[in-house]
């Protein structure tokens, strides 16, 4: 009961603090110094603390049990199974690997993000089938996709480790800079880039900050806390789901499931934010 009322009250300062903050006018302040960090507004500092309270007992791990059982117990038609799986680390190892991805797989002939890679060893060992996981590839309130449970376990095994995607291959490098192109390329009917709101520091949207991707210590943002468990649909969403997310806001053409593109903007992004450490799958609104 008291930790419920310590929640209940959590929200109710959070509430409080947005409608105070809503109702502040504008004020003009004078820009920060160049090397100085961009200070965190106080709203997105309360929300954060909310945050911190409810992942204490983030119902992400539910799907990240479901994901150990299919990766531990589940055979293929053939007797396959996800121990044969190899994340980059060797087949079967799943500790550190998410934090090591995008990278070059030599077997399937490509750099592959966590999310690519688990979908192609689900339908290489176990017999999932690519037209089906295409016919719902993210969640909803119906139902979370078997895929999204694995990816959230493989996620979770990364936890508090910190982010080293490689660049060692030329075809990794290679999807760096293709990424790094996409996050700055303009088009659409709004003339919109990833760089128009994640491209400089002090940018805000309604509340919220948002954070300068470019930067080492604020392009974690775009990688930390996904899978997240989202509040308002009580379901698990990925950074595949996220990315093609930002296009629709856009007003781009959404990309197809597991897109070459779709890749490399998560290769640009994750290794910006090598060295920081990624704290697990996470909690979202």
């Amino acid at each position: 009961m008291k930790q419920r009322t310590s929640t209940l009250l959590a929200v109710a300062a959070l509430t409080a603090a947005f409608a105070a903050h809503a109702q502040q006018p504008a004020k003009k302040t004078a820009p920060p110094a160049k090397a100085a960090a961009p200070a965190k507004s106080a709203i997105t500092e309360e929300f954060e603390k909310f945050r911190e309270v409810l992942e204490e007992d983030n119902p992400a791990e539910l799907f990240e049990a479901k994901g150990e059982d299919i990766w531990k117990n589940r055979k293929g038609p053939d007797g396959g199974s996800m121990a044969q799986c190899d994340l980059g680390l060797g087949a079967g190892v799943v500790k550190g690997a998410y934090v090591q991805m995008p990278r070059w797989f030599a077997d399937a002939g490509q750099v592959m993000d966590a999310e690519r890679r688990v979908v192609h060893c689900m339908m290489k060992y176990l017999g999932y089938k690519e037209a089906d996981i295409r016919k719902q590839p993210f969640s909803n309130v119906n139902k979370t996709p078997d895929h999204v449970s694995v990816i959230t376990y493989v996620a979770a095994q990364s936890r508090n480790m910190k982010i080293a995607a490689p660049q060692k291959h030329p075809k990794e490098k290679e999807a760096y800079n293709v990424g790094k192109e996409i996050f700055a390329f303009r088009g659409g009917p709004y003339d919109f880039s990833c760089a128009t709101c994640h491209g400089a520091d002090g940018m805000r949207i309604r509340t919220q900050d948002l954070p300068n991707l470019r930067k080492p210590d604020q392009a974690i943002r775009a990688y930390q806390g996904w899978p997240g468990y989202r509040m308002t649909g009580g379901f698990m969403l990925t950074q595949q789901w996220r990315m093609n997310d930002c296009f629709r806001q856009q007003r781009f053409p959404e990309p197809s499931y597991l897109s070459d593109s779709v890749t490399a903007l998560l290769a640009y992004m994750t290794v910006t934010a090598n060295g920081q450490v990624y704290k697990g799958p996470g909690i979202k609104r």
